[in-house]
């Protein structure tokens, strides 16, 4: 049983983040297989606009729409591909595609990607189990939601997310600077903590008074991160982009040194494949599915949350041994090549297959 037709349903840019990142590239991948696939964007733009600027009339105003965008999808695809997260997003869009589609008789993969995947489940398994009750197979990219999930009884596959290595390459730009060239590619909201960023900044340039560092993502913590940078006497030393979408990351992480992920919560970032993709060193917090990612002191450097001492002590040992910083490359970039397209390619069609399979009553397609 070979896909045809797919119903991708998540979020699209803009905003560039994780999860609408993964959405736009693999409607592209699949594609490029052949396969026709149907986007149902669960951010699309309100019709008509005002409505967006009126609470409580906005997500009426969003939800309608996409519940008559998913039944008609599932009248025309073979399978619904779910991208699915926790929280409010879980229960306003992946239980109504879910739903849909079990009442059009097409089989559901939910690509679960949260972060928060552990809270939201022992918060609310009781309401989530149902919904996960008619998916026929949930997916997710990494070993660390793999054990939450199966913490709380529910079966899971891990297929990895995907690295574009012909955008992300290690054709990195010469410094021109003498201090660190220092990156955040995480958008500006209180689980990234990029307060961390700023603050373990401030210590790096005790040592080098050169060090930069370019914060690229937008968010509605922006202006309170610019005040932070003003108290901290570092706002020259600080850039802050804005958004920045998929395609104009590449040319920040080869302009950078080191990358941070400040994060407090995390599950599989896409800014840490990307940068090892570019040949740029990491400094991670330890959290969520970070350590499951890489390995400390072999692919990236990684220390404790809400710590800028230990993330500004890791980011002057990068500068002091070079030696550690293009090993934490060269492996780098090594372990990226699992990321691949080429690599996940047969392990998602071998679900969509297996998906199929059982809703035809074929047996001859095992488990993958």
């Amino acid at each position: 049983m070979t896909a045809r037709s797919i119903g991708l349903v998540g979020p699209l840019p803009p905003p560039s983040g994780g999860m609408a990142n993964q959405t736009l590239q693999l409607a592209a991948l699949l594609r490029g297989e052949g396969i026709d696939v149907e986007t149902v964007q669960v951010n699309a733009p309100y019709q008509p606009a005002w409505a967006g600027r009126i609470k409580g009339l906005r997500a009426l105003a969003r939800l309608l729409p996409y519940l008559v965008a998913l039944w008609r999808a599932a009248g025309r695809v073979q399978v619904f591909h779910v991208m699915a997260n926790s929280g409010w997003s879980w229960h306003l869009f992946a239980v109504p595609a879910i739903w849909i589609a079990h009442l059009r008789g097409k089989p559901v993969v939910v690509n679960y990607r949260g972060g928060e995947a552990d809270g939201f489940l022992s918060r609310a398994r009781r309401w989530v189990a149902p919904s996960l009750a008619r998916t026929d197979a949930v997916i997710v990219p990494s070993g660390f939601l793999e054990a939450v999930f199966g913490k709380y009884g529910f079966a899971t596959q891990v297929v990895p997310n995907i690295v574009n290595l012909e955008r992300f390459s290690s054709a990195r730009e010469t410094q021109t600077g003498a201090g660190p060239r220092l990156l955040v590619a995480r958008n500006l909201e209180p689980i990234y903590d990029n307060a961390t960023a700023l603050r373990a900044i401030v210590l790096v340039r005790e040592r080098h008074p050169d060090a930069t560092l370019v914060i690229a993502g937008s968010g509605p913590l922006r202006e309170e991160l610019e005040r932070l940078a003003e108290e901290l006497g570092i706002a020259g030393a600080v850039t802050f982009t804005g958004r920045v979408d998929n395609a104009a990351m590449a040319a920040l992480y080869r302009n950078a040194d080191v990358m941070l992920n400040p994060s407090l919560v995390d599950n599989t970032p896409n800014s840490v494949l990307e940068a090892l993709a570019c040949g740029v060193p990491v400094v991670s917090t330890h959290v969520g599915g970070v350590p499951y990612l890489v390995e400390d002191g072999r692919t990236a450097l990684l220390v404790p949350p809400n710590a800028p001492e230990a993330m500004a002590a890791a980011v002057l040992r990068l500068a002091t041994e070079p030696s550690l910083a293009a090993s934490l490359r060269e492996n780098g970039l090594r372990h990226v090549q699992q990321f691949t397209w080429s690599s996940v390619r047969p392990r998602l069609l071998a679900v969509y297959q297996h998906v199929l399979a059982i809703r035809a009553g074929t047996t001859a397609v095992s488990q993958p």
